[in-house]
């Protein structure tokens, strides 16, 4: 299938809905160690104990969306229930009713002020599927 880092050959409209991983043998108590550091680097940087869909738009080269979301103006920005994240403004939070349409809206909108304020179109990581 040809995976590496947010990336893979399967066709655009395949949906992995389950997977089987094949680890290697280690020691416990390193593996937990590994474990702890990633979880607490992630949860000082990325808002992963509220509700997102993970990193919402892929990085432009050689730019940084959240970079260019922030230079924008868009930290913070609420529509409905649905806002960019203070923390890291590459992730969309819903503050507890917001649709999957009031999360697309957001996201357009944050589409649209970095294309006006940076010249840059930035595209979805996240695969939408249905009607918004």
């Amino acid at each position: 299938m040809g995976f590496s880092y947010r990336q893979s050959r399967a066709p655009e409209d395949v949906i992995f809905t389950s997977a089987l991983f094949q680890g290697r043998p280690g020691r416990s108590q390193e593996i937990l160690a590994e474990m702890e550091r990633i979880t607490a680097a992630r949860e000082a940087t990325q808002p992963i104990r509220e509700k997102t869909g993970g990193s919402t738009f892929k990085n432009p080269k050689p730019d940084s969306a959240w970079k260019l979301i922030d230079a924008a103006g868009c930290r913070g920005l609420v529509m409905g229930d649905a806002q960019v994240s203070e923390m890291h403004c590459n992730f969309l939070i819903n503050r507890g009713s917001a649709a999957a349409a009031d999360l697309e809206g957001l996201g357009e909108e944050v589409r649209r002020r970095v294309k006006e304020k940076t010249g840059v179109e930035l595209q979805w990581e996240i695969k939408r599927i249905g009607a918004p």
